[in-house]
């Protein structure tokens, strides 16, 4: 009986994860389906999911468009510079939360993850309102350029990613930071030369996620840049290729698909340091 119970489960588990494959690659398949289609085979009233005439125009429009690229340049730099400040500020402040035990230590750690809880449609507009206080105060413009994402996106990336890491530091044995401590090695060489070698599955996912975040972000680029130089991707798509009531919808699908190709290509190779970080810090011990 046990048996039968267990052949039962493990269909039902496969069935909803077919079910969920299926899903979660209806959309991606159907934006390559259109965007190998010329304009007038995507507005005749064809089969959607079929390409009569493929063609790679639209990805080539693109890739030759200059505007496309500085859309792609701007998200590459904020990614890169966002993910560098993010980890500078995650590493050592989770591994004061969980490795320097001092008071008020674990109603901070779980104040950082609160902190991340709060949705970005309830933030942006005071953190608008706060850049454009310090633009009439100091004569410095942040709003409508691309650097003042650098400031924003870290309130997303930094309070998870400390979250992340502390799990992960905490998971690590005490004993290997004690025998550092006794051999006379400060917290910073303990931190530097011993933790950050053994938590490195997990400052990888903390990465990976950071970098995600800042590569996909559109509510923040969306409220904070307007100029077309200083837009990064998400945006960039969506208000050029959207042209009063007239929707580009071959370049869209494939501009939404060159830009889901570098996150999709980070997490094909890391995706085993992903999970590892993930799951090595849902464990203590």
């Amino acid at each position: 009986m046990a048996g039968s119970d267990r052949r039962w489960a493990v269909r039902w588990a496969y069935f909803f994860l077919c079910l969920f494959v299926v899903f979660a690659l209806v959309p991606p398949f159907y934006m390559l389906l259109t965007s190998l289609k010329h304009s007038n085979e995507i507005s005749a009233a064809t089969n959607p999911w079929w390409v009569y005439h493929p063609t790679l125009a639209n990805f080539a429009e693109l890739l030759s468009s200059a505007q496309f690229l500085t859309f792609f340049k701007n998200t590459a730099i904020v990614a890169v510079l966002v993910v560098i400040i993010t980890m500078v500020i995650s590493v050592p402040a989770a591994f004061a939360l969980s490795r320097m035990k001092f008071w008020g230590s674990s109603v901070l750690a779980t104040g950082v993850f609160l902190t991340y809880l709060v949705p970005e449609t309830l933030l942006f507009i005071p953190l608008f309102k706060m850049f454009a206080t310090f633009r009439d105060w100091t004569g410095i413009e942040l709003i409508n350029h691309w650097y003042v994402l650098l400031l924003v996106y870290p309130t997303l990336t930094v309070p998870f990613c400390t979250w992340i890491m502390i799990g992960y530091f905490a998971s690590i044995p005490k004993e290997l930071d004690e025998a550092a401590l006794i051999d006379g090695a400060s917290w910073t060489q303990t931190l530097l030369k011993i933790f950050v070698p053994v938590a490195l599955p997990g400052i990888i996912a903390a990465t990976i996620f950071a970098f995600t975040v800042s590569w996909a972000q559109f509510l923040y680029p969306l409220a904070f840049t307007t100029s077309q130089d200083q837009l990064v991707l998400s945006v960039g798509i969506a208000t050029t290729l959207i042209k009063a009531d007239v929707f580009n919808w071959g370049q869209i699908m494939a501009g939404a698909l060159l830009g889901a190709a570098p996150p999709l290509v980070i997490y094909a190779f890391l995706m085993d340091y992903y999970i590892a970080g993930l799951t090595s810090g849902a464990t203590k011990g």
